[in-house]
């Protein structure tokens, strides 16, 4: 790191403080004079070592928040399908689950369509809360035909992946989904349970899953804080 010796005292501080917790994600840093006199440097060279944290990626510079720490972001590498809880595990975190309903109805017309199932066939429905290191991320609502998966109506999904529990326990593999997301706010119901405020960005994903033969076994609306997703795709143009 090429910094002057003060303000690269500074940076190993901060970069101690932030690798044992003592900021953690989503939290705002002391103000500048605070954070200079603790660090027994200048503001002007705080600065220089805050901004080589900006670029590494370990802080954020907000204009209404001062220093911050960056909420952990997560996201499925380019066109590659992974479960909440594959995500959390390939970063190294803790994929937790809260589930706030799992219950047996008639399908909608509109599920029964894209779930080629008669309608008002049993489909049961999952409402979950989704989080990484404690942290609430996702809530997200499933629903699966009772016929394709009938064990998953009694299955315990407390900190569980759904994906997994699908094949360990009813024999469905997911092989591909069909994924679309978009833009939305949080609602004052949205905003408690991902702990953000009212009106805060978030993303919906909205999935069908298929087995390898081509069978919908799923629908899913996942909505994640817009600070903690980042979806990423490979596009290609047809020639």
């Amino acid at each position: 790191m090429n910094l002057p010796a003060a303000a690269l005292h500074a940076y190993d501080q901060l970069v101690t403080d932030l690798d044992v917790g003592l900021y953690a994600p989503g939290s705002r840093l002391p103000g500048e004079r605070a954070l200079s006199s603790s660090l027994h440097v200048s503001r002007a060279t705080l600065r220089v070592a805050l901004s080589a944290l900006e670029t590494e990626g370990r802080l954020q510079r907000s204009a209404q928040r001062g220093w911050y720490v960056p909420t952990q972001v997560i996201g499925e590498p380019p066109s590659t399908l992974q479960s909440f809880t594959e995500m959390a595990r390939a970063r190294g975190l803790r994929p937790t689950t809260r589930v706030l309903q799992q219950v047996s109805r008639p399908a909608t017309l509109e599920e029964a369509d894209r779930l080629h199932v008669a309608p008002t066939s049993p489909v049961i429905q999952i409402d979950r809360l989704r989080g990484m290191d404690g942290t609430p991320v996702c809530y997200d609502v499933v629903v699966i035909p009772e016929q394709r998966a009938p064990g998953i109506a009694t299955a315990d999904l407390t900190d569980a992946s759904l994906y997994e529990t699908l094949q360990e326990q009813c024999g469905v593999a997911i092989h591909r989904s069909a994924y679309t997301v978009m833009a939305a706010v949080a609602d004052a119901a949205l905003a408690r349970l991902l702990g953000t405020s009212v009106g805060a960005a978030v993303l919906v994903g909205d999935e069908i899953a298929y087995t390898a033969d081509g069978t919908p076994v799923l629908l899913g609306t996942n909505k994640y804080r817009g600070d903690a997703y980042r979806f990423e795709a490979d596009l290609f143009r047809r020639v």
